[in-house]
């Protein structure tokens, strides 16, 4: 009688155990990725920000005649105080990104010819393994299309996802000589444009994740206001082609990504528009002044306490500012639509969250994130 009592307790301890476990696991599932440009002493008390996030990608790597190189002179002594941050946070992971809206003007020529992706491919590995490194992410913007007006063919397409397995092909080599394994991402544009001169199927085997750029749906460059990065279509919104960040999602799945590669993208930074017409308070109004961008932190502190009015989409799940004095519209992330983000990736089982860019927030929507993520 008293084995069984012993055999009975030591069991549901053991499940107990595991209940614990399972509820905890949650904790560190979800990949949070930050992309920083440049240094900035902004990660708090003892760089206690760092334990926040799962991944940094430093912005950006250049690519000249063929090869990656440093973006700028301080890239050394960026990725010098980057790497201590792993002393808070022994698991974070540093990946060097290549390309952005700058740099994106050489991919096409060094993806066209076998060659040209050896030496790309093996020139990104010397960066990576130059700076002690955890991986690459490739930020082509974009193939088969003109971004900043780059050169683009239309065998990007095929071209993009043999580029990719160069790369890894590469990484693979270096993993078994090394005995440890290296990261490849890609970011990627929310738009069907984007996936239809992409292999996304071919791709995502290829790579460990995605970064969806959901966001700059809209900007000063156009002469209609709107949301930049709104979670779902907004009913004040006309035009039915606009995307938004859960349409982004079902597009990328459709194009044949499984949905635990998916990593959301979220700004923490604002677009604004100026001599913007008051009707429905500049949303989705035509817009004569200048346009631009700000960081969060300086919406927060600033903006709200000199005359803008606080508006909530509650259809598109996305907050905004209006100024009636001077006709200013602002888009932006805050804590409650970032909330509502953090909720749609556990309700599709997304892989995480990143943001650009570690910089424009002074910690608030870092923690957001890092809590939100951690609850199940």
């Amino acid at each position: 009688m008293q084995n069984k009592r012993e055999y009975w307790l030591v069991l549901f301890l053991l499940l107990c155990s595991v209940w614990v476990m399972m509820s905890c696991g949650d904790e560190r599932s979800y990949t949070i990725v930050a992309y920083v440009p440049d240094w900035k002493d902004n990660w708090g008390a003892d760089d206690e920000l760092a334990k926040e996030i799962t991944h940094i990608n430093y912005a950006f790597a250049n690519i000249v005649d063929g090869r990656v190189v440093e973006g700028g002179i301080k890239d050394n002594i960026d990725l010098s105080k980057i790497r201590e941050l792993k002393r808070v946070n022994p698991k974070l992971k540093i990946l060097i990104s290549i390309g952005g809206w700058t740099w994106s003007g050489n991919f096409s020529d060094v993806a066209m010819t076998a060659g040209g992706r050896k030496l790309f491919a093996s020139s990104a590995i010397d960066y990576m393994i130059r700076h002690q490194l955890d991986g690459i992410d490739i930020d082509w913007e974009y193939p088969g299309l003109p971004g900043a007006g780059n050169i683009h063919r239309a065998a990007d397409k095929e071209h993009f996802t043999a580029l990719l397995r160069e790369v890894r092909t590469q990484l693979d080599s270096v993993e078994k000589l090394q005995d440890r394994k290296y990261i490849l991402t890609i970011a990627t544009a929310a738009s069907q444009a984007y996936l239809d001169h992409t292999e996304m199927e071919k791709v995502s085997q290829i790579v460990d994740f995605i970064n969806i750029m959901t966001y700059d749906f809209h900007g000063g460059w156009e002469g209609i206001t709107g949301h930049h990065a709104n979670l779902r279509r907004s009913l004040s919104d006309k035009d039915t082609a606009t995307v938004s960040a859960a349409i982004a999602v079902s597009q990328h799945q459709t194009a044949g990504v499984p949905h635990d590669k998916l990593v959301l993208g979220v700004p923490f930074y604002g677009r604004y528009w100026q001599g913007v017409t008051p009707a429905n308070h500049g949303l989705y109004q035509s817009a004569n002044g200048v346009g631009g961008s700000v960081n969060y932190t300086a919406i927060r502190d600033s903006l709200l306490a000199s005359g803008f009015e606080y508006h909530w989409d509650s259809t598109a799940v996305a907050p905004y500012l209006w100024h009636p004095g001077d006709s200013t519209f602002v888009t932006y992330e805050n804590p409650k639509s970032l909330k509502a983000k953090i909720q749609f990736v556990k309700e599709n089982h997304l892989k995480g969250i990143m943001f650009w860019q570690f910089n424009g927030d002074d910690g608030e929507l870092v923690r957001v994130i890092g809590e939100g993520l951690r609850k199940p």
